[in-house]
């Protein structure tokens, strides 16, 4: 058991003090009939004299924030979830038992007020508390400058006390939700169904990704967290639910890095009868509308760079940007010996499962990716790297994009692949990948060849990454600040 401090100490004599007085310092059930949102909403536009005249009551509950004190009146900050409200307090009022109970207080507890709005001498909007009711007892202080702490992941790692303390992270906290909503209600709006697929299979599909693996003791079997929702969502294409998608967290076996965690969270969603192109104007809308409906403006800073969603986005095949940064023309009929020559000049490691696609992808990702600044969908990448997607004309690249904002991918895209025996090579090419030592690559899924032999109709399908996007939003530089609890290295 660690020793004390002073400080909790001295909280902890006067927890044993509110008992003494038959309050229990853990309270109980409080009911409050508004918030410091509300009572800003509905008062701002109010004078001085008005408050006086109406003296509206209300109910309040929150966490002592600042406080101080003069003889037998005092001020404190009371912060709620929406925000701060000054309390104003004094001992006619209250009375001396309640008043002695305000002196007593520590930053950190959490009280009620019942009492009426009025503004004070200079300007501001406050309750003239009436009625002050101990709640909890906070055995702990708050940090005085926990904001400024050397060692930023404690901010991460308590994120409860983040959260008190600093507001861009409730601001953060509040605003990730109703960008789900959002999406939501846009998708429902035309006609997709949100729906829900298992988060353990026993086949590794649907991305490039190193998997967790647990194991079902009754079946006897290992089996992985997902690591995308696409093949199951595609099944149910299949069954001729047309347009579906599903929210949901996804579990990758990486690395962590200020755009890394290993459970993270996605959406993805297919649509029958429409293509890549579909899903390029579907992201557009979607990014717009949750830009203008929840945050009022299409311009957002992102990584130092202005960003504007208001103009179309710019639309371009991934050979034509690595020509532009390189003068590189991959559209020409070069050889793989030629590709590995040219990736070995401008030192780019050829791993031993890589073919021509590769080569093209790693130039992609040394000279494309961060470059690109403006909202972006880069298209047409290498069949190796798409075993999912549709074959272009050209049967070398895809109908596959990603769009990239500001050097980062926010969503991937295909015109998804229907052919059960394309897709059954495609998976026979990816076992070899892994055979070579590609832990990546997918596993050979016969199930889902199998229902695509059914008959699965022309569809678009998208993922977007849910937190990325609202870093996007909130202008935050890690998913650490968007994530209420990522994954953190062991303390103790």
């Amino acid at each position: 058991m660690r020793e004390l401090t002073d400080q909790e100490l001295v909280r902890r004599e006067k927890m044993d003090a509110l008992r003494k007085k038959g309050i229990n310092p853990f309270g109980g059930k409080f009911d409050i009939n508004s918030d410091s949102k509300q009572i800003a909403d509905e008062y701002t536009s109010f004078t001085k004299e008005q408050l006086e005249e109406k003296k509206p009551e209300v109910i309040i509950a929150g966490r002592i924030v600042a406080k101080r004190r003069s003889g037998k009146a005092g001020f404190m900050h009371v912060l709620d979830k929406f925000g701060k409200i000054q309390i104003y307090i004094n001992i006619n009022s209250v009375g001396e038992e309640n008043y002695e109970l305000y002196k007593e207080a520590d930053l950190g507890d959490i009280i009620g007020i019942e009492g009426y709005v009025f503004r004070t001498n200079t300007g501001e909007l406050s309750i003239h508390a009436n009625k002050y009711i101990h709640l909890v007892k906070a055995l702990r202080p708050l940090p005085e400058k926990f904001h400024g702490l050397t060692d930023t992941e404690e901010r991460f790692r308590r994120r409860y006390v983040d959260l008190i303390v600093n507001e861009e992270a409730r601001n953060i906290a509040f605003a990730r939700p109703k960008i789900i909503r959002k999406i939501q209600e846009h998708l429902d709006n035309i006609g997709y169904v949100e729906v829900e697929t298992p988060v353990l299979g026993t086949i590794l599909g649907g991305a490039s990704a190193r998997p967790f693996i647990t194991h079902h003791n009754t079946l006897d079997i290992d089996m992985y967290l997902r690591i995308a929702t696409e093949l199951p969502l595609k099944r149910l294409i299949v069954g001729g639910m047309d347009a579906v998608y599903e929210i949901g967290r996804i579990f990758r076996n990486e690395g962590m890095d200020r755009s890394h965690n290993p459970e993270f969270t996605t959406i993805e969603l297919y649509k029958a009868y429409a293509d890549m192109e579909d899903m390029m104007n579907l992201a557009e809308d979607l990014f717009r509308s949750i830009a203008k409906d929840i945050f009022g403006t299409y311009k957002y800073k992102w990584k130092e760079v202005e960003i504007n969603l208001e103009p179309k986005f710019r639309r371009v095949h991934m050979v034509d940007l690595i020509k532009e940064k390189t003068g590189i023309n991959f559209f020409d009929n070069i050889s793989y010996e030629e590709a590995k020559k040219l990736a070995e000049e401008h030192n780019i490691e050829v791993e031993e499962h890589f073919a021509y696609g590769h080569i093209v992808e790693a130039f992609f990702e040394r000279y494309g990716e961060e470059a690109i600044k403006e909202p972006t969908f880069v298209y047409g990448h290498p069949i190796e790297i798409s075993p999912l997607a549709t074959k272009s004309k050209d049967p070398r690249w895809t109908e596959r994009f990603e769009l990239f904002i500001g050097g980062s991918e926010f969503a991937n895209a295909f015109t998804e692949l229907n052919d059960p025996i394309d897709q059954y090579e495609r998976f026979l090419n990816q076992t070899k990948e892994r055979e070579l030592g590609n832990e990546e690559a997918n596993e050979m899924d016969m199930d889902y060849v199998e229902a695509l032999e059914y008959g699965m109709p022309p569809a678009g399908g998208m993922g977007i990454g849910i937190d990325r996007m609202v870093m996007l939003f909130t202008n935050s530089d890690t998913i650490r600040e968007v994530i209420l609890f990522p994954t953190m290295k062991n303390k103790y």
